[in-house]
């Protein structure tokens, strides 16, 4: 990495990037200085303080995924007579799956706001314990409004991980990996949507529990799980390129200085040079003003593109994988204590596709990759509306059919997090995050639900072949987008891809 950067197309003019050309951390003026920190981040191999980093900060979206699937599978049961709620299976999968995703949406634009201004270590922590205690709270509801309500604060606490979380990954993952790396763990969460729905198949079987027991274990289970995490996440360091910029240089260099000693131990061989230096003017906290400029004035092409691949993955996610346990039910008669076999099926589907072909992300091309899953998932959505449509499939073969779209789909959504946690200058960077999953969330995650749980649980097949149709049409819309504003960001250092504002003078 070096300063200044080279020239790119999507940015609009603005201060040059300056560069004094003197060595690591040293001085060039009151809160300028010139360091290495970032460019010896990149150039570390893959060692077990990388595997730490993944542990325990990839490992909450197998929460989230656990999280989101039990509610999905347990809707059905919530609204038999003896559940312990007066709440309908309508009302579990409309709104109350609405209001998870506005409390993820306020979450991150919340949390988004202060891990930008405080520092993702302090804020990973925050939002876990708010999800934990949420989750807590709703496996104890006796009442709908209860349920609601902490479905929202569950939603409030994953929304601030989403922007902490995949801020400090992109930071302390060496350029070569970033984007493998970032799609696996953003496709963990069907990992825990795979446990989510076996362990609903247990949860919900009244010969082994009460009917208005199994569904709250199954969230206390979720919470035990995330202790677990929190025990781990305690190990994970504050980002060195946030310390960069909040005047803690002296930290930075000593947290990058001794890790690279535990790696050079662990490898047993010296680590190469590293490959160019910053300089850093150190500026205040920066105001939504700055950022919004930056975001939406600089790079604009950038912005339509984040927007765009988040509207489209949320509308397929939120909107239809929601429902599937409803429309197994409603359409073949899935007794609701077995559609969790069904979703185990789609849920390992979504993990294989980012498994699989996360790696090319790194080695083919963001550009390639990002439109081609996004176009493929939304022609094979269309292809599975129609054999729906003409009653061409049952419970097994519909299954088949997501399970093929969602090995690209989920792919796609995650290079959606991947784009706008890499495209933007550093200090915007979980704000960006939180934007975009916000604003694109909350027009295909909110309206979503509301709109598609009348769609897919009228007992209409006309209304559910609809339902597939829009989900279809905008991951097409995406991939169309991604083909001509996709940003080619693979093995390049974040500073490369976006110069930092700090490199510019205040």
């Amino acid at each position: 990495m070096t300063t200044p950067v080279s020239p790119d197309p999507d940015r609009r003019p603005g201060p040059a990037p300056a560069s004094d050309g003197s060595g690591s951390a040293t001085g060039g003026g009151r809160g300028t200085f010139t360091t290495a920190v970032p460019a010896r981040l990149d150039r570390l191999p893959w060692s077990r303080w990388h595997w730490m980093i993944v542990i325990g900060l990839g490992t909450v979206w197998i929460l989230d995924g656990l999280e989101v699937t039990i509610v999905g599978n347990v809707a059905g049961r919530l609204a038999e007579e003896g559940s312990g709620l007066d709440i309908t299976a309508a009302q579990v999968t409309g709104t109350a799956a609405a209001l998870y995703v506005a409390g993820a949406c306020s979450g991150a634009l919340f949390f988004g706001r202060l891990t930008d201004r405080y520092g993702r270590k302090k804020l990973f922590m925050v939002t876990l314990a708010v999800y934990l205690a949420a989750t807590a709270m709703t496996a104890l509801s006796t009442e709908s409004w209860w349920f609601f309500l902490f479905r929202f604060l569950t939603g409030f606490g994953i929304g601030g991980e989403y922007a902490a979380i995949n801020s400090a990954i992109d930071e302390l993952i060496p350029s070569y990996h970033r984007g493998r790396v970032d799609l696996v763990i953003n496709g963990s969460y069907w990992l825990g949507a795979i446990g989510g729905a076996l362990l609903s198949i247990v949860m919900l079987d009244t010969d082994v529990f009460p009917l208005d027991v199994g569904w709250r274990l199954s969230f206390a289970l979720g919470v035990v799980l995330g202790l677990v995490i929190l025990l781990v996440r305690r190990h994970v360091p504050e980002s060195p390129r946030w310390q960069l910029i909040h005047g803690r240089a002296e930290e930075a260099e000593r947290l990058v200085g001794a890790v690279e000693e535990e790696i050079e131990k662990e490898k047993g061989r010296s680590l190469p040079e590293p490959a160019g230096r910053i300089t850093v003017h150190q500026r205040g906290n920066l105001g939504f003003g700055v950022i919004a400029r930056t975001v939406f004035a600089r790079y604009p092409r950038r912005a339509v593109l984040g927007l765009t691949l988040f509207i489209g993955q949320a509308f397929l996610y939120n909107a239809i994988t929601f429902g599937f346990g409803v429309i197994l039910s409603t359409f073949y008669g899935v007794p609701t204590g077995s559609t969790g076999y069904y979703f185990a099926v789609i849920a390992a589907g979504n993990f294989v596709g980012p498994l699989l072909l996360g790696k090319l992300f790194d080695t083919v091309g963001r550009r390639i990759m990002i439109s081609s899953t996004y176009l493929l998932s939304g022609l094979l959505l269309f292809v599975t509306a129609w054999l729906f449509g003409r009653g061409s499939l049952t419970a097994t073969t519909l299954t088949v059919c997501w399970c093929v779209v969602l090995f690209f789909a989920s792919t796609g959504a995650s290079s959606a997090y991947l784009t706008v946690s890499e495209i933007f200058p550093m200090e915007t960077r979980a704000m960006a995050i939180a934007f975009f999953y916000a604003l694109g969330t909350a027009a295909g995650g909110i309206s979503g639900p509301l709109v598609f749980a009348d769609l897919t649980g009228s007992g209409d097949v006309g209304d559910t072949v609809l339902a597939f149709c829009i989900g279809a049409a905008l991951m097409c819309v995406g991939g169309l987008v991604a083909v001509f504003l996709a940003v080619d960001a693979e093995r390049r250092s974040l500073e490369d891809i976006a110069a930092p504002l700090s490199s510019e003078p205040a």
